[in-house]
């Protein structure tokens, strides 16, 4: 019994210490808003790729974001709208011009694929702590990272867990740097590597490396021409805007 007992409390240290963890990782200082232009490079089983050229307008560490595709040719003006909420479903939207229409994205397309990336639309949104549980399964003293597991709890997802690999890279500040992500099989579905970069005292994630290993396809993001703090207002985030590329 007290080796149970032991046991039990060990198991609940571990927990909570996950959740600090990830408490952490989460209250990363960060500016109001961010604006970019960036690239993504799709590149498939073959080799082919496919570079695409976008701006992003973000807000609230990216809690309202809005993407607009500016190259190649027959997908510029494309773009999409997202706001998250705490006590509803998250609301995103895309503007079609070559149809003249808006299309909502459900929540039960949430696994799909955005622009043909290796990036779904759950992939843009942010995790929320309480949906979660959370275990350190490894620690690197002299290196100062962790590994982190998260478990989604009854939230709808196309994953079944996340093990992301954290690094403190200052005192008291933890950054992922790498996330391998699980299918419902439990089978490894993608590999994603980030880079940051530190603006004003900001650490701003400047490049993300995404592979599904499955279907052998990654995407490059570069992120460039970075600009903090343009006080954007909150009624910028609406459809209108995205019908005109600022």
């Amino acid at each position: 019994m007290k080796i149970i007992i032991t046991l039990l409390f060990i198991n609940y240290i571990f927990a909570l210490e996950g959740l600090e963890l990830a408490q952490l990782v989460d209250s990363r200082k960060t500016p109001q808003d961010i604006k970019s232009t960036n690239t993504m490079i799709l590149t498939n089983k073959k080799g082919k790729t496919k570079t695409l050229e976008l701006m992003s307008i973000s807000k609230d560490n990216s809690e309202k974001q809005m993407i607009w595709f500016l190259k190649p040719a027959k997908d510029k003006g494309i773009s999409f709208l997202k706001i998250e909420y705490e006590d509803q479903d998250d609301f995103m939207t895309m503007w079609l011009p070559g149809f003249s229409r808006f299309k909502r994205i459900k929540s039960s397309q949430k696994s799909d694929s955005f622009m043909g990336s290796d990036l779904s639309f759950e992939d843009l949104t942010n995790r929320t702590i309480s949906d979660y549980t959370y275990k350190i399964i490894e620690y690197n003293e002299s290196e100062k990272w962790y590994q982190l597991e998260s478990i989604p709890k009854e939230m709808e997802s196309e994953y079944s867990k996340h093990i992301t690999k954290i690094l403190e890279i200052e005192k008291g500040i933890f950054l992922a740097i790498e996330e391998h992500s699980y299918d419902k099989e439990n089978q490894l579905l993608k590999t994603k590597k980030f880079d940051f970069q530190n603006i004003d005292s900001y650490y701003i994630m400047n490049k993300l490396e995404v592979k599904n290993v499955q279907k052998n396809h990654s995407t490059l993001l570069t992120v460039n021409d970075i600009s903090l703090n343009n006080n954007y207002e909150d009624s910028k985030f609406i459809q209108r805007s995205l019908k005109i590329i600022p």
